[in-house]
């Protein structure tokens, strides 16, 4: 019975976030994105710490497989499996799941608020410097990564508006389904 409770927690944690990631392929504003939440959803929720990386950047993965090899396929020659800048963005995706199992040891709102906060933070700061490295539209110099990380401005309210919304709604969901079904409980 122990066994099967567990894996009904898993199996849930691990729905919403490949429903999250999937969320993805719902037109949505730049930047308007589940990353973040996803994140820090699979760090305070997945068991084991490998789970927290590899069932969210999968799931994240197999949406960016869609939106470059469907949504966006005119852009690239071919099938696309990673795009250029799907290594920061991992990258970014990885350490937003460490700041996770420091920050959100403790579920409580304001955590979640700081946390997502953060996850804002540090994808802007790694994409954004993955941009300037990699794109090749911005000189390398000192100069090309200030106007990299200037050209993203824009973009960071819709970041930290998706990381809000999406942390609320994963930790949200989950809660109330927790609530409905004690079974989904961690097991005592």
């Amino acid at each position: 019975m122990e066994s099967k409770r567990i894996n009904l927690r898993y199996g849930t944690i691990g729905a919403i976030i490949f429903l999250a990631a999937m969320s993805r392929l719902i037109p949505h504003p730049a930047n308007f994105a589940p990353i973040g939440g996803m994140a820090l959803f699979g760090a305070a929720y997945c068991g084991k710490r490998c789970w927290a990386f590899v069932v969210p950047i999968v799931s994240m993965w197999i949406s960016d497989l869609v939106l470059n090899n469907v949504v966006y396929s005119q852009y690239f020659d071919g099938f696309v499996w990673f795009y250029s800048g799907s290594l920061f963005s991992y990258g970014a995706f990885t350490l937003i799941a460490l700041l996770g199992f420091v920050t959100l040891k403790r579920i409580r709102a304001v955590n979640l608020a700081l946390s997502a906060l953060g996850a804002s933070i540090i994808f802007f700061a790694v994409s954004n410097f993955g941009v300037w490295l990699s794109a090749g539209l911005y000189p390398p110099t000192v100069d090309g990564l200030i106007s990299c990380y200037v050209a993203g401005i824009p973009f960071f309210k819709n970041t930290i508006a998706g990381d809000f919304v999406y942390t609320a709604i994963l930790f949200g969901a989950f809660e109330m389904a927790v609530k409905r079904f004690p079974q989904l409980k961690t097991a005592v």
